[in-house]
């Protein structure tokens, strides 16, 4: 899961989606170029404001991690590709009882770890027994918490069972990287199966990816990719200028992009996001455990406003946690109008005609600090003080996710598919609906799409009425890559970004 900095944060609960066979790791890039060759040798320097805070997705390794790891370094049993669908990946063949219950892999062959051992049904057990684990930070721990047991009959079979049905188990399965169970210091290390293995961690500056020559798919078209690391959007705009790096994952400066959409030499290419800017409320913390009052902090910030002054036309509202890609999508963006007239009424009723002060924990990374002024400024004029407490990312997640001694915090959330957080009165927000609740566990258990479709529609609607979160604009997903690289991922979809077809000419 990924939330922006934190990829714990967030995750995803979906639909079974079409599994369709993978003939290799790699998949077929988006990005376009003119240049009729390539260099194989290449190295691709990518330009990110995400570094990982360790290597290790299950300790708190955060967004950079799975930015540069997943899929480039460690591999699931499963995919998902850029354009959001699931397809096989290690397994090489699955079966599922007719009750639903039982889920049989069958493992590709000749598969090895960057150590050079081969990729054995242990290694699968190992792997998804570390993410269930009581100390696991993963968040797809509670996604998989359905797993009942795990066998291995043979080398190259796994048997999972189930507690209950999951018609999402295969998707949340994409989500885990299949681990050397003999490997040790994952969190400065890594023995993974993927295309790559790591080459040279400089922290604060740049993670080196090297080509891995006893990769069992198709080799990675670019003999090395680098991620860079820098503070902020302008220093990350310069390097690409300056040619320091050939990409930017995505773009955090809508005000520079013109330099680059004039510019031959580049190309700005706009994917589709599930990154949603969330101002986050601690429902279990007073005031905001009465839903007028985050119904009023809602109806009182101008979204439109801030979306435009942040992003300039880029960049959508959506008015819940669900973006257009989702199944489940409606625009419920009429529910948070922007009303400071209803907003000052609805804090009367509930018992605060002059206002009230909340403290706001800020992330220390564009746009947060932005957003926030806004916020400050917006709910002034309905009687509410706003105090900003600006904190880093590993602040946040010790204060916010772990402790949950915040009033409010603003965070991204990557995912998509997402919305089942509401569902868990445990997840750091703290929503708790009965209803709510159950609806996303029937969604879980339903044999159609169609049936899960619905339940998650009237989720999307209940946590949109409520005010659960202020859901203040879905982030425009902008690329900006030098006209030389080709194969480049447009989407992002959580975080991932997998560099294995990229082409420099």
């Amino acid at each position: 899961m990924s939330i922006k900095k934190t990829s714990l944060y967030a995750t995803a609960t979906v639909a079974a989606l079409a599994v369709t066979l993978s003939a290799c790791g790699g998949g077929s890039g988006s990005g376009d170029s003119a240049n009729g060759g390539h260099d194989p040798d290449a190295t691709v320097n990518i330009g990110s404001l995400y570094e990982p805070q360790n290597l290790d997705n299950t300790a708190g390794g955060g967004q950079g991690v799975t930015e540069a790891l997943n899929g480039n370094v460690y591999e699931g049993l499963f995919k998902l590709t850029d354009a959001g669908k699931v397809e096989k990946l290690l397994a090489q063949d699955h079966q599922v009882s007719a009750d639903g219950l039982t889920y049989t892999f069958t493992l590709r062959d000749n598969v090895t770890f960057h150590s050079g051992k081969k990729l054995t049904s242990q290694d699968v057990k190992y792997s998804l027994e570390k993410v269930i684990a009581e100390d696991s930070q993963s968040a797809r721990k509670s996604n998989l918490a359905v797993i009942d047991s795990v066998e291995t009959p043979d080398a190259r079979t796994v048997k999972v069972r189930l507690s209950k049905k999951s018609i999402s188990f295969i998707y949340n399965l994409s989500y885990v990287w299949i681990i050397n169970s003999e490997a040790k210091n994952l969190k400065t290390s890594e023995d993974g199966t993927g295309p790559y293995k790591l080459g040279k961690w400089t922290r604060g500056s740049a993670l080196g990816l090297d080509r891995f020559p006893g990769y069992w798919g198709d080799a990675a078209e670019n003999k090395q990719v680098v991620f860079r690391y820098f503070k902020d959007a302008t220093a990350l705009n310069n390097a690409l200028l300056t040619n320091a790096v050939d990409v930017v994952t995505s773009g955090q400066s809508p005000d520079a992009l013109d330099q680059f959409k004039n510019n031959p030499n580049y190309k700005v290419n706009e994917g589709n996001s599930t990154t949603k800017l969330l101002l986050a409320f601690n429902d279990k913390a007073k005031p905001f455990t009465d839903v007028k009052v985050r119904q009023a902090v809602s109806a009182a910030i101008d979204d439109e406003k801030l979306l435009e002054s942040v992003w300039g036309g880029h960049g959508k509202l959506i008015g819940s946690m669900v973006p257009p890609t989702d199944p489940w999508y409606e625009d419920l963006t009429a529910i948070d109008a922007y009303d400071t007239e209803r907003a000052k009424k609805l804090l009367a009723e509930a018992g605060y005609p002059d206002g009230f002060s909340f403290t706001l924990d800020t992330p220390n990374y564009d746009p947060h600090p932005t957003a926030a002024t806004f916020i400050k400024s917006q709910l002034a004029k309905v009687g509410i003080t706003v105090d900003i407490n600006t904190i880093t990312p590993d602040e946040w997640y010790t204060k916010v996710y772990k402790n949950r001694t915040f009033t409010a915090t603003l965070q991204e959330h990557v995912n998509d598919r997402d919305l089942v957080w509401y569902g868990n009165p445990d997840f750091y927000w703290g929503y708790d609906d009965k209803q709510v609740t159950q609806w996303v566990e029937q969604a879980e258990q339903s044999s159609t799409t169609a049936e899960q479709t619905e339940l998650l529609k009237q989720v999307n609607r209940k946590t949109a009425e409520d005010a659960a979160s202020e859901w203040l604009y879905l982030y425009p997903q902008i690329v900006v890559a030098s006209s030389k690289l080709s194969g480049y991922p447009l989407n992002g979809l959580n975080s991932q970004f997998h560099a294995y077809d990229i082409k420099k000419g």
